[in-house]
């Protein structure tokens, strides 16, 4: 009898779960239309109303995504987002870390009184240096219980064009867990449950300087031999650096295999595919653009820019050894000149 009651409490639940998407940016839409796709309704906070009504009209996204179709009638849009967050009972952020305190000062702190948040975001808050569980904590008195995150790796492009890809949801009560991904489950998508909910966090974060790297090697005319080497190094630094900041939370997750899709996985994509803005951004800077003038180009954010700074700060009291995040960070952001950098990144590698 006891499977059958824990099969009604897991029914139960989902009858009664509201799902809330803050953003509407690419990976936003791809969440949306996986859920959507699924038969379930959701509430959508697009910031600008003439893109709500665009959205209504056209059923597509105005400026991403453009091939993805919606019926809307499973859509409640609002420019509104404290409106979303109090008639959701999961919120999901997608906006870039860049953004999201702006965005959250809307939402009154008490909104957010049990609700469960999910974090689709690939960054670190720049101005503090934190995860967004950590700002949500310190700012809204948030408890990890409630916060759970929604990674890949996957290309927003390839969801919607439903091609088979693999989500990795973490959270400390896997049952909850569990249920949350079972909205996202479908003929092309496959979903896997972790406890590591710190570590992935950092990993989606790592993984986007480890791309924008190979993008600049790819700018200066490395090829792929040279790019499996420095690959292979990223993943160990990444290991090296996700066991140093296990050990220094006194994490309880089970042990982590630092070889699944949610850290080596993501990190391959990231670096290899022709997808990857953080790829495309450091490709750029490879062939000898500006920063600045990367960013006008690209007319996207890439998420390795400021996480290089950040990380760069983070270390500070780790102490670890990353010479490729270093080599990144002084490219970006103290103009050594590229070429020299990988020229000393090449004497690290092994």
């Amino acid at each position: 009898m006891r499977p059958f009651f824990i099969e009604f409490r897991m029914f139960a639940k989902m009858s009664n779960m509201q799902i809330g998407i803050i953003g509407s940016g690419s990976w936003a839409t791809a969440i949306a239309k996986i859920i959507t796709d699924n038969g379930h309704e959701i509430n959508w906070w697009v910031r600008q109303s003439e893109n709500i009504t665009y959205f209504k009209k056209r059923h597509h996204n105005p400026h991403y995504l453009r091939n993805a179709f919606f019926d809307t009638t499973k859509i409640n849009f609002s420019d509104d987002i404290a409106e979303v967050v109090k008639q959701s009972t999961v919120i999901i952020m997608a906006v870039p870390s860049i953004h999201i305190e702006s965005v959250l000062q809307a939402v009154p702190s008490d909104l957010l009184k049990d609700k469960k948040v999910v974090s689709a975001i690939k960054g670190v808050m720049p101005n503090y240096n934190i995860l967004l569980h950590e700002f949500l904590a310190q700012k809204f008195d948030f408890p990890l219980s409630q916060y759970f995150t929604l990674l890949g790796p996957s290309h927003a492009e390839e969801v919607v064009a439903e091609q088979l890809s693999y989500l990795t949801f973490s959270g400390v009560d896997t049952l909850m867990t569990s249920e949350i991904a079972s909205y996202f489950k479908s003929d092309y998508i496959n979903t896997i449950i972790n406890t590591d909910v710190v570590g992935v966090q950092y990993a989606a974060v790592l993984k986007n300087i480890y791309a924008l790297g190979a993008g600049i090697a790819h700018g200066l005319e490395y090829g792929d031999n040279f790019l499996s080497v420095y690959i292979a190094n990223c993943a160990n630094e990444m290991k090296v650096l996700l066991s140093a900041i296990k050990q220094k939370e006194k994490s309880e997750a089970t042990p982590v295999n630092y070889a699944a899709s949610v850290y080596l996985g993501d990190l391959l994509v990231t670096c290899y595919s022709l997808h990857s803005r953080n790829r495309t951004f450091g490709k750029m800077i490879g062939k000898g653009y500006s920063v600045k003038s990367a960013e006008l180009e690209l007319n996207m954010v890439a998420e390795g820019y400021n996480a290089s700074k950040c990380i760069k700060v983070i270390n500070k009291n780790l102490g670890i050894d990353l010479p490729i995040i270093d080599g990144v960070y002084k490219i970006l952001w103290e103009g050594y000149n590229p070429t020299l950098a990988f020229k000393e990144i090449e004497k690290l590698l092994f």
